[in-house]
């Protein structure tokens, strides 16, 4: 893991945490939403994606249910989590079709685009 994701934090200030390596994800494939200290690295969200979010990004030009190897992407499927791109995920929270989140394995850049209290009402890991 790059030594500079080990500094970065998620939304609620602390350590961001790893959100999947089956499926890898992350901009750079590591597991990570993180930006490894990059401008412009928005899949910051780590969901985990349902159905109907599936269909909700195809019918929106964004395919993530289809395999693409040469991508090294082997398609998602319900239950996968996946780093997300934060305007995705503002599209379907407007579109009340937002996946669930993971707080600790969403980069707190996010916080520029969603209020922490809507990502906590679509939060897997809050009681």
């Amino acid at each position: 893991m790059n030594e500079s994701v080990l500094e970065e934090k998620n939304v609620l200030g602390g350590p961001l945490l790893a959100c999947s390596y089956a499926p890898l994800t992350g901009y750079f494939r590591d597991g990570c939403c993180s930006t490894q200290g990059e401008a412009g690295v928005a899949h910051l969200v780590c969901v985990k994606v349902t159905a109907e979010f599936l269909q909700f990004s195809f019918e929106r030009g964004n395919d993530l249910g289809t395999p693409r190897p040469e991508l090294r992407f082997r398609g998602l499927k319900p239950g996968d989590r996946w780093c997300l791109h934060v305007l995705r995920f503002v599209e379907a929270l407007e579109a009340d079709k937002a996946p669930r989140v993971v707080l600790a394995s969403t980069h707190a850049e996010v916080l520029k685009y969603v209020a922490l209290e809507d990502l906590k009402r679509c939060a897997l890991d809050m009681q």
